[in-house]
């Protein structure tokens, strides 16, 4: 489940008897950062209840019998070890020295004996390695650090790791993003255990919001494991990030690699912990965001140096998973950095994000073609009658189409994109005579009952 979610999943195991729920439990290793470390020790440790936020009790363990030594040199000592594990409602593993080294059999043991008498089981950041190593995700959805995130997928392939979300609860078990998204998980608890006024509490006292709306993938950059130079799909993954400016699909790709389409998919999976046209349509946002940071391309001019086959397209993936339009993405950019750039990019960005807001393709719900009054246009109910049944396949379609209607299941990206229908779009778009190339419309084609897209990937 993820952080967006209202409803919190049931514990599978009853708390035993010798467990207490207030008791939160700590299990460093040597190694850790000390920043994800010190965050349950903040949020658990301290007494707050002057300001509202009822007392948990922290038991620091250690999880392994060497010098607990984190960032800087600094050596820490902590009063309890494993045995302290047994009396815990709850057992946070902030974080894993390394990625690459499996961790201790007893601390492993000590977690699988916690969860099997119903403890609570939290890894932040690279604790989601610990976690997995013990057996407590398989099956699961879980999260880590973006940039951990396909190892993790690879290394532990029962695993649903979904690198778009900021912590992920499923009930007994729960993981997070990295770094500052450990607090986010932890206010997440506390707002579990003790309602959102709690919850707001300890937010305000900590300076940070209760609540962060988004997930990763504003942070996510060309995430690959490191063991990809060794494999054969190195050189087409290369191929495909030096040519982002052209319009290509997977089967491109499956064709550079001698292979199948269904066999290209599956052994990108395995290799990236993503479906290749997942893997594709981010770098395309990427490479977009890109730009726009950096380059003075209209948003047009972006979306054909992306790939993508029309603006239109753009908007869609680009709102999908960075939260904004590509207009107001650069404004705020450019707000928060205006030494960087030219006198005129103000008066642009300003121009652009009107023509943005006057877009119907910002609603909520673009893919019905809603006006402002909440009536679908003369325009969109026009294609609706034209559009054909089988419009909405994406099966080996050409990416850059607009997003489907209906995300994914978090941790399985988005279905696919649509067939390569001229301009990039599925339902008969019009070109507009006055600029060719150019849609007369941004609205998606709305969804006619009993289509249904086929997933890729």
């Amino acid at each position: 489940m993820s952080q967006d979610s209202t409803t919190v999943p049931e514990t599978t195991r009853k708390l035993s008897g010798r467990r207490r729920r207030e008791i939160v439990a700590v299990l460093l290793f040597s190694g850790g950062p000390i920043f994800e470390s010190s965050i349950p020790l903040s949020v658990f440790g301290i007494d707050r209840q002057d300001a509202g936020v009822p007392r948990y009790r922290l038991l620091v363990c250690a999880g392994e019998d060497v010098p607990l030594r984190t960032t800087g040199g600094l050596e820490l000592t902590a009063p309890y070890g494993l045995e302290a594990l047994s009396r815990a409602g709850t057992v946070v593993v902030p974080a894993w020295r390394s990625i690459t080294q499996p961790p201790p059999t007893a601390a492993l043991d000590a977690l699988r004996r916690a969860h099997e008498e119903g403890a609570r089981i939290v890894g932040l950041c690279t604790g989601a390695f610990v976690l997995a190593a013990a057996g407590l995700l398989d099956g699961r959805p879980a999260t880590t650090h973006w940039m951990y995130a396909p190892t993790l997928a690879k290394r532990y392939p029962s695993v649903h790791v979904d690198p778009r979300e900021l912590f992920v609860d499923d009930g007994d078990v729960l993981t997070s993003a990295g770094t500052a998204a450990g607090i986010d998980l932890c206010l997440h608890i506390v707002r579990t255990d003790h309602g959102a006024d709690a919850a707001g509490a300890l937010a305000r006292r900590l300076v940070v919001p209760p609540r962060r709306s988004g997930g990763q993938e504003r942070y996510l950059d060309r995430s690959l494991p490191e063991e990809i130079g060794a494999d054969p799909l190195a050189e087409v993954v290369a191929w495909a990030l030096e040519h982002l400016h052209e319009q290509f699909d997977v089967e491109t790709l499956a064709a550079r690699a001698y292979m199948s389409r269904r066999t290209f998919d599956r052994r990108f999976r395995s290799l990236t912990g993503s479906a290749p046209l997942q893997w594709l349509i981010t770098q395309r946002v990427l490479q977009a965001q890109r730009l726009l940071e950096t380059s003075d391309y209209s948003v047009d001019e972006v979306a054909g140096r992306c790939g993508f086959r029309s603006p239109v397209a753009l908007r869609g993936h680009f709102r999908r998973q960075l939260g904004s339009s590509p207009a107001a993405y650069r404004a705020a950019y450019r707000a928060r950095r205006p030494q960087s750039g030219s006198a005129d990019r103000p008066e642009r960005a300003e121009r652009e994000g009107r023509t943005e807001r006057e877009r119907p393709d910002r609603f909520d719900r673009p893919e019905l073609g809603e006006q402002r009054t909440g009536e679908p246009s003369v325009m969109a109910l026009r294609r609706a009658a034209m559009a054909p049944a089988h419009a909405a396949s994406g099966a080996g379609g050409v990416l850059g189409g607009p997003p489907p209607a209906h995300g994914g299941h978090p941790g399985h990206g988005p279905h696919g994109s649509h067939p390569g229908v001229p301009g990039g779009h599925s339902g008969g778009y019009g070109v507009n005579a006055a600029e060719p190339g150019k849609p007369d419309s941004d609205l998606y084609t709305p969804r006619l009952p009993g289509q249904r897209e086929r997933p890729v990937g």
